[in-house]
């Protein structure tokens, strides 16, 4: 080997969970790499997941409000046109739609503008990012002013999540931050119930009553900030900090991480984990030849739990949450 040569890549292959209610017995790879960035840096995005499909990753997770859609779908191309991946279908991609666009007669049109920025025909999952609607906006907003918000039209939503399946626009639809009570609200009146319901989960908020019920339903729950988020706006240190957890790691000869991401998938969870870096982005894929003890777990329920982003700019007086159990149910 030339000196200046490249080591080859060996892929890893990323175990896959079946969806409930999606179109073509779709799976989902159980881990995925996440795109939501304070930042957005194109270039070293698309870097990043050109690396990830050579390392074995095949699941993107985006969203409309991300910014990362158009970077997702460039890299997309060019990874087909070098050959990393055979075909489309080998790929499973997830977005989301905003609370701007939470609105009967504008779900199928943001998807199809979705799909449009991230050159493809279909998603594989397509998820209403909040229970809660805003008015209709053209430039999507992370920080909704408190005037825009409004109570989400449940049954008009979800019938165009279902219009959107149908029509082929995507494989499969869920939900992200939806609690229990939100859930069987949809599962009321759905023909196709949620596959998904994507939530901050991790070892410093668990989720055990959410998790336990999303089973009982068939319906898959994916972690987002399965590590913290640490380095981020929104993020917190708590779990790459956390001393049971290091000691967890070093008793295993593994890193925080490979911890965090081993206990969401031995919860019969998925994440969706977002890393830009080449080494982090390999060892967070190292995590399906090993398992946890009941000794570790024992531990991992003991940390303090705590969440970390309770979204208080969306509980206002006369908005759709007044208080933080009208959000989250608890």
């Amino acid at each position: 080997m030339a000196a200046n040569s490249e080591p080859m890549h060996v892929s890893i292959n990323v175990p896959e969970v079946k969806l409930s209610s999606t179109s073509g017995h779709r799976k989902m790879p159980v881990i995925g790499l996440g795109s939501a960035v304070d930042n957005i840096d194109e270039s070293a995005m698309k870097s990043a997941v050109l690396e990830s499909i050579k390392l074995g990753y095949r699941h993107f997770d985006t969203a409309s409000l991300y910014g990362t859609e158009r970077a997702l779908g460039e890299a997309i191309a060019e990874a087909l046109k070098l050959g990393l991946v055979a075909s489309r279908e080998e790929l499973f991609i997830t977005t989301k739609l905003w609370c701007s666009d939470a609105h009967r007669d504008l779900v199928v049109p943001a998807l199809k503008k979705s799909l449009k920025t991230l050159q493809i025909e279909y998603v594989d999952l397509y998820l209403i990012h909040w229970p809660m609607s805003a008015k209709p906006s053209e430039k999507l907003r992370n920080d909704i002013p408190e005037e825009d918000l409004v109570p989400l039209d449940y049954n008009g939503v979800w019938e165009a999540m279902e219009e959107c399946q149908r029509h082929g626009l995507t494989k499969s639809i869920g939900v992200s931050n939806f609690s229990p009570k939100k859930i069987e609200t949809i599962l009321a009146f759905a023909t196709i119930p949620p596959t998904v319901n994507q939530v901050e989960m991790n070892p410093a908020w668990q989720q055990r009553k959410l998790v336990e019920f999303c089973k009982s339903k068939s319906i898959i729950v994916t972690a987002f900030s399965p590590l913290g988020a640490v380095g981020s706006s929104w993020g917190t240190n708590q779990v790459m900090n956390n001393e049971a957890l290091k000691q967890i790691a070093a008793a295993h000869g593994k890193t925080v991480a490979q911890v965090c991401l081993r206990w969401i998938i031995e919860q019969g969870a998925t994440a969706a984990v977002k890393s830009f870096n080449k080494e982090r982005l390999k060892e967070n894929l190292e995590i399906f030849d090993w398992a946890l003890t009941d000794d570790d777990h024992d531990k991992i329920r003991q940390i303090p739990q705590r969440r970390m982003m309770p979204r208080d700019d969306f509980i206002i007086p006369h908005g759709p949450f007044k208080t933080p159990e009208d959000l989250w149910d608890e």
